[in-house]
């Protein structure tokens, strides 16, 4: 039975930041955009997962010659922005990932003058921006440290600050939309991009914004990512087999493949949404954020911090863990991460924890850091809509120790009905977020396309 349907309860009755939780406005997500590995949007990069493309790949280039590992998911292409003008061809790599993200998210919700027709376009000072990152603009700070190494001071463009700092992409992407409501960056290393969708909720529900632009960004493919993560001994080094090299869950994962990109979503208040006809894809019903407190890289062992936050978020949702069709794994493919969170599952879903679906985009995708939370929010929400969930690639020695149904050799086909995911995320120092996203007929005026 699903507890969200049912009328007020005590459970229900909870109060959440003063209010009581079924007195707050309700999140929909009406707009997706994606600039990933495998693809440069978001239906390009959900089509590329339900055929089981493979982004890692070995880097060729001369500076990566003597890394320990040479694996990476690249963006195909050079983002470009021939519309933007010169302050586009500024920007970082990542923050030219979020503003393309954006702009795709923001057509895609029908809120701006881009979707002609529309009824009714948000007021700048209700809208907001929330961008998560793991390491911020980090290529424009290496490229101006190199100006300040071999010119001196007076080769430092005095754009540097602005295009390094850490909240250039957030601003970026406020500024191109015209927000005015609150932009934020949100920093909680792998989990930022989805603890940015549920900082967005949260915003909306306390009336500070109608609609926010949410999501997440990271473009780190350089030496010094890559030797640093090679130290810590996380990154995948199967050169011999580098499309096969990210392996979720599986018995011989020995570390993840780094990637890049940006998501990005629309989040609006649910009454707004329907006032203007919509097409909404599923609404954002609950959160958890929770900190391990455990160890600056290590996750718990036990993955507790996970598990309460999953709970909370059901929680926050008026869910069970009966309730849930979907996981959405993080999933990097290491030995330890991997663990941690499979023993959440087990805590939260008990008995049932073997016949909740699982999958693990970051096989196919790479590990995109700071934008991974937020990609994976989008193939979520992609997947209640479609009613179809895409498979785990390299999938050919899932551990069964861990007692997972990791979604294998095709896509899976969720139920008839309403339908709800839990799409998690973590980050090194111990972060912990869960997203909860439900989808039920009909959701909207638009219901959804």
């Amino acid at each position: 039975m699903r507890t969200g349907d049912l009328k007020a309860s005590p459970r229900t009755r909870t109060r959440a930041h003063g209010r009581p939780l079924a007195a707050r406005p309700s999140v929909v997500m009406t707009g997706l955009g994606a600039y990933t590995p495998l693809g440069q949007s978001a239906g390009d990069t959900w089509s590329a997962l339900l055929t089981g493309l493979r982004a890692p790949a070995i880097l060729d280039e001369e500076w990566a010659e003597k890394l320990p590992s040479r694996l990476a998911a690249r963006c195909a292409a050079k983002p470009s922005g021939a519309q933007l003008g010169r302050s586009f061809d500024r920007l970082d790599r990542s923050a030219r990932f979020a503003v393309l993200a954006a702009r795709e998210a923001w057509r895609d919700s029908g809120l701006g003058p881009a979707a002609a027709g529309a009824r009714a376009a948000v007021a700048p000072e209700d809208l907001g921006v929330v961008v998560g990152t793991a390491f911020g603009a980090q290529s424009a700070m290496l490229a101006a440290y190199d100006a300040l190494r071999l010119g001196g001071p007076t080769a430092v463009s005095p754009f540097a600050v602005p295009m390094f700092i850490a909240d250039c992409a957030a601003v970026q992407v406020g500024l191109d939309l015209g927000a005015r409501a609150p932009v934020q960056t949100a920093a909680s290393a792998c989990a930022s991009g989805a603890e940015a969708v549920a900082i967005g909720a949260r915003l909306i529900r306390a009336g500070r914004a109608k609609a926010v632009l949410v999501g997440g960004t990271d473009a780190n493919v350089n030496a010094l990512t890559l030797a640093a993560f090679a130290a810590m001994r996380a990154l995948s080094r199967r050169h011999d087999d580098p499309a096969g090299a990210s392996r979720p869950f599986g018995v011989s994962r020995d570390g993840f493949v780094l990637g890049e990109g940006a998501g990005m979503m629309v989040l609006e208040d649910a009454d707004s949404a329907r006032e203007r006809g919509a097409r909404v894809y599923c609404e954002v019903a609950g959160s958890g954020v929770t900190t391990d407190s455990h160890h600056i890289a290590q996750p718990r062992a036990d993955g507790a911090g996970l598990a309460s936050a999953i709970q909370a978020a059901l929680h926050e949702a008026r869910l069970d863990p009966a309730d849930i069709d979907l996981v959405n794994a993080h999933a990097t493919s290491t030995p330890q991460g991997d663990a941690a969170e499979a023993a959440a599952l087990r805590t939260v879903f008990g008995d049932r924890t073997a016949r909740v679906p699982v999958c693990a985009p970051k096989s196919g995708l790479g590990h995109l850091m700071g934008a991974a939370g937020a990609v994976e929010t989008v193939i979520t929400a992609l997947s209640l809509l479609h009613r179809l969930a895409p498979h785990c690639a390299n999938a050919d020695d899932i551990d069964g120790a861990l007692g997972l149904d990791v979604i294998a050799g095709e896509p899976r086909r969720l139920p008839d009905g309403p339908l709800a995911a839990v799409n998690e995320s973590l980050g090194f120092g111990g972060h912990n977020v869960a997203l909860v996203l439900r989808r039920r007929e009909p959701i909207g005026e638009g219901g959804g396309s």
